[in-house]
């Protein structure tokens, strides 16, 4: 599986505002607010692990991403600067098995302190999604390596991880645990607000299968009983057979797809070629491994609130 690369993104205080956990630490980009400084600075590996670190970090954290808004996740490499700005952070907050050279880097890092998002919940194997993967149990060791990693979709098991990182914060810092208690209540509060929003405004649909770019949305389709079928695998950059554009296609009139999703950090190519030649809309769905000025939102809740809405519309929601 290849793996997603991932930017430093600073969370706008709008954001911050939205979720009611007051100011946030800028996520910096700043080699030199790495650590060493008055606060527990903290190095995320991309978009999703920063969020969590920022918002259950507020104002006592000063917390650094390894991969730039933009910037496709999959592919990410550490510089020598990042590796030594590593060693200088009180904690690594990271999804092992999404990025090799930072599961490496943070594996020969000193850091006192290394949170694996992937230890906090259970990964599991959706290959492409589709109707063939329903109520596949069991995995050969090979597969161990092909879980899939785009957890943060499902807000349920994004909330497991932001209370075991939570966990994490008090245990490192316990002069300001109250605060990170108090910080990762509220978002789990959020999270399983949106939750509930999915769970309501996707229990009523036409269709229940929806085309992806690539197979990115297997939590979010297990957990609101939806069917994801991918022109591509986990790996957006990969690129479809014939075979599997034919076979879309005839899904499509089988199940009443009316819409094929692409993303706004991979090429939209395969995805409106296939929608060109099915005769179906093509619309944006965000795996969110990066806000950048083409999100629909300024940070994790407001574009899965855009999604909901992405999908309701080409669901066909009542």
């Amino acid at each position: 599986m290849s793996v997603m690369n991932v930017r430093r993104r600073l969370i706008p205080a709008a954001a911050a505002a939205s979720l009611g956990l007051g100011a946030l630490t800028a996520c910096s980009s700043d080699s030199a607010a790495t650590g060493n400084t008055d606060k527990f600075d903290v190095v995320a590996s991309f978009y999703p692990m920063a969020f969590l670190a920022e918002q259950i970090g507020g104002d006592h954290a000063n917390v650094t991403s390894l991969t730039e808004p933009g910037q496709e996740p999959h592919d990410l490499e550490i510089s020598t600067q990042q590796r030594a700005q590593l060693e200088e952070a009180d904690a690594a907050l990271y999804l092992k098995g999404l990025q090799p050279a930072v599961d490496k880097a943070f594996d020969q890092t000193g850091i006192e302190t290394k949170i694996d998002a992937a230890t906090l919940t259970h990964l599991e194997d959706h290959g492409t999604g589709g109707h063939s993967h329903e109520g596949e149990e069991g995995h050969s060791e090979e597969d161990e390596h092909g879980r899939d990693p785009h957890v943060w979709l499902d807000p349920v098991k994004y909330a497991e991880i932001a209370q075991g990182v939570g966990k994490a914060f008090e245990k490192a810092d316990p002069d300001h645990a109250a605060d990170y208690k108090k910080n990762t209540e509220a978002l789990v509060t959020k999270l399983k607000g949106l939750d509930g929003d999915f769970e309501n405004g996707l229990k009523d649909t036409k269709s229940k299968v929806f085309f992806t770019n690539h197979a990115a949305f297997g939590y979010l389709a297990e957990r609101y009983g939806l069917t994801q079928e991918a022109i591509s695998g986990v790996d957006p950059d990969s690129e479809p057979s014939g075979a599997r554009v034919r076979e879309l296609q005839q899904e499509a009139k089988a199940d009443g797809v009316t819409t094929v999703f692409y993303e706004t950090l991979v090429s939209d190519k395969t995805a409106k070629t296939l929608a060109r030649d099915a005769n179906l809309k093509t619309d944006v769905l965000d795996p969110i491994e990066g806000i950048t000025d083409k999100s629909r939102g300024d940070d994790y809740v407001q574009v899965m609130e855009a999604n909901l809405k992405a999908l309701q519309t080409a669901l066909g929601a009542k």
